[in-house]
């Protein structure tokens, strides 16, 4: 796997209104009610109610390692409002001052880690996913090359470190686990790494990111 083939796949990828269409109560899309199809019809009830979602990007960051492909990830702090301490790509809020979801990915992995936009080259996104906590959030894909310094911010990034592709595509790593959250049941994707628990939002783009690049295609 390198680059090259990254960037096939993603061409051959069937674009879905799922994944360019905005989110309507006949639009979910994905997210954490993929394995929690009750959490669908609460989503609905919350948007007609007037809820709206927050609107988010992450970068999904590849790196060309001797080994192969490598994607980079963070370790948030543990004061974080919005899950600490959890393992997420570099990413967050869309800001009025940002053009788009892509613009937003990359303004925040420079905040997030250093890296500047001058290395990194968009090569396409992913299905955008819903979160149970109420974000909408847009994985953006892009290939981190040349020399660059980490600059972990403090405030929010705790630790970067980096886990070869190679482990989220051999179906072996993932998990699908449940746990019980305010009286019910709540099914969830983990792929741990080492000591690293990756887990919720993060392994479902992660498993999304397998479907594309293994099946060929973004789920309909």
């Amino acid at each position: 796997m390198d680059i090259k083939w990254v960037c096939e796949r993603l061409k051959n990828a069937e674009n879905t209104a799922s994944t360019n269409a905005p989110f309507t109560c006949t639009n979910i899309g994905r997210g954490d009610h993929d394995l929690n199809p009750e959490m669908a019809s609460e989503l609905v009830t919350e948007i007609q109610s007037g809820i709206k979602l927050r609107p988010a990007a992450v970068m999904i960051g590849l790196l060309e390692r001797p080994d192969g492909l490598h994607i980079l990830l963070t370790r948030r702090t543990d004061d974080l409002e919005h899950h600490p301490g959890q393992i997420s790509f570099p990413g967050g809020h869309i800001e009025g001052d940002d053009i788009d979801a892509t613009a937003a990915a990359i303004r925040e992995t420079h905040e997030e880690t250093g890296i500047g936009i001058e290395n990194i080259n968009v090569l396409g996104r992913l299905d955008t996913y819903i979160t149970r906590t109420g974000f909408s959030i847009v994985p953006v894909i892009g290939h981190i090359f040349g020399s660059f310094a980490l600059q972990p911010d403090p405030r929010e990034v705790a630790e970067i470190f980096e886990v070869p592709l190679a482990h989220f595509m051999d179906p072996v790593n993932h998990q699908l686990l449940q746990r019980s959250f305010e009286g019910a049941i709540r099914k969830f994707y983990a792929m741990p790494y080492g000591d690293y628990y990756i887990w919720g939002a993060t392994a479902g783009m992660l498993f999304n990111l397998f479907e594309v690049l293994t099946i060929g295609k973004k789920r309909i």
